[in-house]
């Protein structure tokens, strides 16, 4: 089963990280939603994190981990926020297991396709060597002749950490990500819809959802509302919290239902 951190009592919140993430990058953000109410499973999706790793990578596969750990849970009907892969996997598990979910939050994702764009990132992660015993320091000096953003080089460092003493290693499937980084960009299927409420938040400097998609995103989402998230670009919880905080409490307590659910296995 996926690895999670739980915090809280009440209405069960599942958050999905983006690509490379893991569910510990909304540790401050899942403390805030649990003090509302809610008991917030932060989840460490396939390959990611402390979560088990697997050659199988798809969108099909991580929706059918998320039906595996709801169940296994006992958890019943629940609250999804999914941000970018993990925005993606849940859409895939909303229009595929619409019963199983309430509400849903998607940070800046569509339903449509992505060109393959991480290719940066996976050459400077496939840069490090780690058969010299680099440390933290080596490490993040091989990032940056790939990467010249320091806030992504911390993002990709979060996930070292010390597999046995004096050798450091990444956390996330890197060989699972070169073999797969085709499906990260995968289109929701042609004729998919989800009827129940959805907010899509979209950074105001982030490209990923444009004016243009909104008509699409409305076809297989019916019941889609749509915020702007300031001074932010893709990373829109991390870059504006306050503001994804309050869009997303202002969404998921509206007409809030008490959906009946028993304690975790």
């Amino acid at each position: 089963m996926l690895h999670s951190r739980i915090e809280g009592e009440g209405k069960p919140l599942l958050i999905i990280h983006g690509f490379m993430g893991m569910g510990d990058n909304w540790k401050t953000l899942g403390g805030q939603y649990a003090a509302q109410g809610y008991q917030v499973h932060a989840i460490d999706m396939r390959n990611h994190g402390k979560s088990f790793h697997s050659d199988v990578f798809t969108y099909d596969a991580m929706v059918q981990d998320l039906i595996e750990y709801i169940d296994g849970n006992n958890l019943g009907v629940v609250d999804i926020i999914g941000h970018s892969m993990g925005g993606k996997a849940a859409m895939f598990f909303a229009v595929q297991h619409p019963e199983k979910l309430d509400k849903l939050v998607v940070a800046d994702i569509g339903p449509k396709y992505y060109a393959p764009h991480h290719q940066t990132e996976l050459a400077a992660l496939n840069a490090v060597d780690f058969s010299v015993k680099p440390d933290r320091a080596a490490v993040e000096a091989t990032l940056s002749e790939y990467i010249k953003d320091a806030g992504t080089r911390q993002f990709l460092m979060k996930n070292l950490y010390w597999k046995e003493p004096g050798q450091l290693d990444f956390r996330f499937n890197l060989a699972a990500f070169n073999a797969s980084i085709d499906n990260i960009g995968q289109a929701v299927p042609e004729g998919s819809h989800y009827d129940g409420p959805t907010l899509f938040l979209r950074g105001d400097k982030s490209k990923y959802i444009k004016d243009e998609d909104i008509d699409f995103i409305k076809s297989v989402f019916t019941n889609a509302d749509f915020k702007t998230i300031s001074n932010s670009g893709h990373w829109v919880h991390a870059e504006n919290p306050k503001e994804f905080l309050d869009f997303t409490l202002d969404f998921l307590k509206a007409n809030l239902k008490i959906l009946p659910h028993r304690d975790i296995a």
